[in-house]
């Protein structure tokens, strides 16, 4: 088969990794890449927005399967545009994609269907929105109706933060035109769990859970980020009961309403949940992977991913088992300077050379790299996730913060207890 990835983060390189493993990849590509993904698949020099090159590529190729990584794909009716071309892609509709494209979309599809989630109230003028506020019992959650690269959710611990946030978002457009409406919730309290699956638009088939860590700053405290850390499984959810809950209460609910909505999905669904003392409480879905639990559950995933999605895809996936690892693996996010506000500029990164010796249980995915001049360098927010996996969640930490040892680059950041509390 030829195989296409679409994206150039760290999702996409783990995308990329694990189905270069596969017996059935003759030829594997990756759209844009980068440097990481190079070792496993020939990158081509389109962005992951440009969905008319995207498109011809793959036709021109004659491409046998083509995953999606981003968000921004999905939106733009990337899937859409490979169906009216016979052309098989894993990933939903763009009417589909709104589950994440539009977050009061998706809080009234869980309101409609009595899928637990947070209150709130929508809002598209900014007088009612600061009305609302000034009412309501803080903190509060503020959130941006569409897309905004993970800058879109404010949790605001007070009135002026809230107003702050609205302001900046509906009147000073800080996001563009994806914080022109809102969302208003209220705050939920509890352990914050990511858990994803695999749906033909019928069958479900779950992942492993994974656990991110948003903040930029150990302990959860700083700005939210895309990110930090994640790590698989989740010691909470190594439970049968549990799991049978989420999927019967969260994820194929889910799955049911969109179909009956017309919109039937098909791809990596995620669901940002809160387990709090009410119950799981829905934070937000995904239409894809999440980043960085991606590079976290697929080094446990011990079957065939392009098996997998070719049966999604020709709706067999009820005859497929997935085969998991025992092993625990931990995510280590470094990022630049600065992040996640104004980036500092480019700089050379060093000591990737060094992971020769820890290949059998760490590997560095790339996510804001460049290589120029035959000199790698740090080029995004977050830049390397530095995955290990060990026995335990204690020995996949500790393995991972090795790996975090040996690179070097000015300014670099990572925080020091990805897993800590559950290790």
């Amino acid at each position: 088969m030829k195989v296409l990835v679409v994206g150039s983060g760290g999702r996409e390189h783990a995308l990329v990794w694990k189905m270069a493993q596969s017996p059935l990849v003759k030829r594997l590509y990756a759209i844009p890449g980068n440097p990481g993904m190079a070792q496993f698949a020939e990158c081509i020099s389109i962005q992951a927005d440009d969905i008319d090159a995207i498109v011809n590529f793959a036709f021109r190729e004659k491409i046998d399967l083509t995953v999606v990584g981003p968000e921004i794909s999905l939106a733009l009716g990337i899937c859409d545009r490979f169906a009216e071309k016979g052309l098989k892609i894993f990933g939903p509709t763009r009417r589909a994609a709104r589950i994440e494209s539009s977050k009061i979309f998706s809080k009234n599809l869980m309101l409609k269907y009595h899928i637990p989630t947070a209150k709130s109230e929508s809002f598209t003028a900014l007088n009612p929105a600061r009305g609302f506020i000034k009412k309501s019992l803080k903190p509060l959650v503020i959130k941006a109706d569409g897309l905004a690269g993970g800058k879109g959710v404010i949790i605001a611990q007070t009135e002026s933060e809230a107003l702050e946030a609205i302001d900046a978002f509906m009147n000073k457009k800080s996001l563009g035109e994806a914080g022109q409406s809102v969302l208003i919730e209220e705050f939920l309290e509890g352990e914050e769990l990511s858990y994803l699956v695999i749906t033909d638009g019928k069958t479900v088939l779950p992942l492993s859970a994974a656990q991110d860590h948003k903040k930029i700053y150990d302990g959860e405290k700083g700005p939210n980020t895309g990110g930090m850390g994640a790590y698989s499984p989740v010691p909470s959810v190594q439970n049968a009961a549990f799991e049978n809950s989420i999927l019967n209460e969260v994820m194929i609910p889910m799955v049911k309403a969109l179909e009956k909505e017309g919109s039937p999905f098909t791809g990596f669904l995620y669901g940002g949940l809160m387990l709090t003392k009410n119950g799981i409480k829905v934070l937000e879905f995904n239409a894809r992977l999440g980043d960085p639990e991606t590079q976290a559950i697929l080094p446990r995933l011990e079957s065939d991913l392009v098996e997998v999605l070719d049966a999604a895809l020709e709706n067999r996936l009820n005859q497929i088992r997935l085969k998991w690892s025992q092993k625990s693996a931990v995510c280590v996010v470094i990022a630049s300077a600065g992040y996640p506000g104004p980036l500092k500029p480019k700089v050379p990164i060093t000591g990737l050379d060094r992971f020769e010796s820890i290949k059998d249980r760490c590997m560095v995915f790339h996510a804001g790299t460049e290589l120029k001049n035959n000199e790698l360098l740090a080029s995004g927010g977050r830049v390397l996730g530095v995955t290990a996996w060990g026995l335990s969640l204690k020995e996949a930490r500790e393995f991972a913060y090795e790996g975090v040892s040996k690179i070097q680059f000015e300014g670099m950041q990572y925080r020091k207890d990805i897993g800590f509390k559950n290790q």
